[in-house]
């Protein structure tokens, strides 16, 4: 622990000692204080707790509730310490009021305690800023043919995508980041892609004619010299996965949205072959590479198309001969035009490097994807996926890792303290769940509470990472705010959108609230049949996900008391709508994986081999998080009231289901579907009117 006795820092000093442990409440009160905010006892404890792990080189789950004011609580301490940090977050709305709005206060509050003023950047994957060489020299034929056509050669662009891409050129000039996400309004993927690289297809700063100027670089360059490093998961994931560092050294990592991390590490670690990637390939090749090695790669594209266009969908335990036999040629035939890439070349291409350097990088992937089917690894699951995304049902191979806890035991609790947070991170009571997920093992757990005394690790090599647990609860007071209704007189749902009793319940719900619902689905088709249905029934405007850009939605929900949003995924976990338009939360059922996802049966299969419980560990954990995200929608300020309702009977009939409450927030509970309709009214009756969102 920190002698309380240290001398704070001088300035100058290379390397800043940490501030006394006793000053963090002194700390935090003054950030707290300048960012207009209201300190919470459970964010002081926080931050001492925060304090305490990095002093102890310990590793901490704290789960906080939303209004806790968790970022100040974890960057004062990890401010005070000197060393730095990477806060890693999974949304953008959270990276930004970190960088735009936290950080800056929080440093000058604390300046006169530090004597210094630590810098802070922000840090994202290369394909997020605009390339430079690809805005002045062009984008390679295969990605550019068809933008524009001799309108635009006259001033004018002849579609959407190429006034998209000309925007994107002048504003290369205007903008100082060169970030997507300052470019307002935005633009499609497709349009972004045509002036942007990834890390694979990058010249590389020395070989580019403008690596002085690279926005990319520069945010690289920032963040070297950052005291601390604003980044998303999926850069933490590339960095444990890929083995090369892209974060700089760091002391401290803190994971906020921590819920969220073995999603975004299992999608970076997630590979997929498709038709649609090998005939890029060819396209990217056919300038350089030797015109057998194309040819080879062209006919097997051609065949894997043929097999793919009648496979069905589902889980690969093993690929049948015709298929392996159709990955094994693009294998071979990647590894040739790689060879050939490597040997040959054309001084009478302008761009040859960029060429080459494309041509490379869809090869080498290509190689890569189709080397790990064909490995067969009991640590990757495989299966077949149909999507919409490249031609109406097209069929691909997807291979991904069949857990990410050992990944992340391995690349992650290395020579750093890791705190993670989130609002939801204890399930069914306890935080063992999402702690052998991240790869905490149980074995390594230390009491919630420090003790004065503690054993010392046995000194093996593979002693297991040491961490608390700690949950310091919210500024909410949920058994007066909120109530949890779960319609234990429904019938069960069944595999059918379809669910008259259902949609008459949820019906009577809208009524009594006045509107001011928003309904969380399973599943798109059910959000779309119940839209649909209650259009019909109710004058209330009915907002659907999908209909418009889910910032629209959310904005036109906000400003309408009557309204109501349906959705599916994003929902549960992506809205913040305080106040009284947002008064009735509505599950339409558990939300367990569905039965013939390829990766969560697999899971599921594993942990019953090794003696487990699969439903609890697997389909139970996934859906208890989304249900306690989904219910944290609620009450989202001191002031709000409303009601969660679970139109699902098994919340309270299934011996589960105390599982799944004990893992929501703890509002007063109740079956009476009378008393809760009367209480709705009762709130929406008092409800100060909404304010239009601008």
């Amino acid at each position: 622990m920190t002698n309380d006795s240290a001398p704070l820092p001088l300035p100058g000093d290379d390397t800043p000692a940490p501030v006394p442990r006793s000053r963090i409440p002194e700390l935090l009160h003054a950030a707290v204080t300048a960012v207009g905010g209201i300190e919470r006892p459970g964010q002081v404890r926080m931050a001492e707790a925060v304090a305490d792990a990095v002093d102890e080189g310990e590793h901490l789950l704290v789960q906080a509730g939303t209004g806790t004011g968790k970022s100040l609580a974890y960057l004062v301490p990890a401010l005070a310490h000197g060393d730095r940090v990477v806060v890693a977050t999974a949304t953008l709305a959270l990276q930004r009021q970190l960088v735009e709005r936290d950080l800056p206060r929080t440093v000058d509050a604390l300046h006169p305690v530090l004597r210094r003023r630590p810098a802070f950047a922000m840090l994202k994957g290369r394909s997020n800023y605009l390339c430079l060489h690809r805005v002045h020299e062009g984008t390679p034929a295969d990605e550019g043919e068809g933008l524009f056509d001799a309108a635009e050669v006259l001033g004018g662009p002849s579609s959407k995508l190429g006034q998209d891409v000309v925007r994107l050129r002048e504003w290369a000039d205007e903008t100082e980041t060169g970030d997507r996400d300052d470019l307002s309004p935005g633009v499609s993927d497709k349009a972004w892609a045509q002036l942007s690289v990834s890390s694979s297809e990058c010249l590389g700063a020395s070989k580019c004619p403008y690596g002085q100027e690279c926005f990319a670089e520069a945010a690289r360059e920032r963040a070297k010299v950052a005291d601390v490093v604003v980044t998303n998961h999926a850069m933490l994931a590339i960095d444990a996965i890929e083995g090369a560092p892209v974060l700089p050294e760091h002391g401290l990592l803190i994971i906020d949205e921590a819920h969220e991390l073995v999603n975004r590490v299992t999608g970076a670690a997630t590979a997929e072959l498709t038709v649609h990637a090998v005939n890029r390939a060819v396209r990217r090749a056919a300038k350089l590479a030797n015109e057998k090695s194309v040819d080879a790669l062209q006919a097997a594209a051609e065949n894997y198309h043929g097999l793919m266009e009648t496979a069905q969908p589902g889980r690969v335990e093993e690929l049948p001969e015709y298929l392996a036999y159709a990955v094994t040629a693009i294998r071979d035939a990647a590894r040739q035009v790689i060879t050939s890439l490597g040997e040959t070349r054309d001084r009478s291409l302008s761009d040859e490097d960029a060429v080459r350097k494309q041509a490379m990088a869809s090869a080498e992937s290509l190689h890569e994807t189709a080397d790990r089917l064909l490995q067969d690894s009991a640590y990757d699951v495989v299966w077949i996926e149909r999507s919409d995304r490249f031609g109406a049902g097209t069929a691909s191979l997807r291979v991904a890792p069949l857990s990410v806890s050992g990944l992340l035991r391995e690349n992650l609790y290395r020579d750093r303290s890791v705190v993670l947070t989130s609002a939801t991170l204890k399930l069914g009571g306890d935080f063992n769940g999402v702690a052998a997920s991240v790869g905490l093992p149980a074995e390594g757990r230390l009491p919630d509470e420090r003790t004065a005394v503690e054993p010392e690790p046995d000194g093996g090599e593979d002693v297991p990472p040491t961490w608390r647990g700690l949950d310091v609860g919210s500024p909410f007071t949920y058994p007066k705010q909120g109530i949890l209704y779960v319609a234990k007189h429904l019938p069960p749902p069944g595999r059918e959108p379809d669910r008259p009793a259902m949609l008459d319940e949820l019906a009577e719900l809208i009524g009594a609230a006045g509107g001011r619902t928003l309904g969380l689905f399973s599943s798109m088709r059910a959000a779309q049949a119940a839209a649909e249905a209650l259009r019909e029934r109710l004058d209330n405007r009915i907002l659907l996900q999908g209909e418009e850009t889910l910032g629209e939605l959310i904005k036109a929900f906000a400003s309408d008391a009557e309204s109501c949003l349906f959705g599916t995924l994003s929902l549960w976990q992506g809205v913040d709508v305080p106040g009284s338009a947002c008064q009735l939360v509505v599950m339409d059922r558990i939300p367990f994986p569905r039965p013939d996802d390829p990766l969560m049966s697999a899971r599921q299969k594993a942990v019953e081999e090794a003696g487990g419980n699969g439903f609890m560990a697997v389909a139970a954990t996934h859906a208890a998080l989304l249900m306690a995200q989904g219910a944290g929608r609620l009450v989202r300020a001191a002031d709000d009231r409303g009601v969660v309702a679970v139109l699902d009977p098994r919340l309270a009939t299934a011996r589960y289901g105390g599982f799944f409450r004990s893992s929501m927030p703890d509002f007063w509970y109740t079956n009476d579907r009378n008393q809760v309709r009367r209480s709705l009214a009762a709130i929406d009756a008092s409800a100060p009117p909404v304010k239009p969102v601008r």
